[in-house]
């Protein structure tokens, strides 16, 4: 397989086709069958902390990479504009690296939008108090 198609859904299906990426925008998620060929389902959770997707003329394009380390074939690779770009194997020591990383980033995300949260909050409580004098 070289190639996958942009497909949207509202949920991912149970069987799964080869060469077609399904996209759910309304459960911010997309999955598809490993590029490998193995057949194992690969689901990629989109938003700002996760993976991004975009489209164009119908080619789907997923970031950052897809790394299936989980998975007995542990491929890893790109989906750009539709075409798969294959990426080097990671050490045990590389995934493991790349999984702090990426709970460090998500971390933040959350936490930066939670302190956002905050500051509005006090500032909803505060015109509350004003307005209920």
């Amino acid at each position: 397989m070289n190639t996958f198609a942009a497909h949207r859904v509202t949920y991912i299906p149970s069987e799964l086709l080869p060469g077609i990426l399904y996209v759910s925008t309304e459960y911010q998620v997309a999955g598809h069958l490993c590029a490998c060929g193995c057949a194992a389902k690969v689901i990629t959770p989109l938003g700002p902390a996760e993976w991004t997707y975009s489209e164009r003329s119908g080619l789907p394009t997923l970031r950052p990479s897809i790394g299936s380390w989980q998975l007995p074939c542990q491929s890893h690779y790109f989906i750009t504009q539709g075409r798969i770009q294959w990426a080097d194997r990671w050490t045990d020591t590389e995934i493991a690296a790349a999984r702090r990383a990426e709970d460090q980033q998500r971390q933040a995300y959350y936490r930066s939008i939670n302190s956002r949260r905050s500051l509005w909050l006090q500032l909803w409580n505060w015109v509350r108090k004003l307005f209920a004098r």
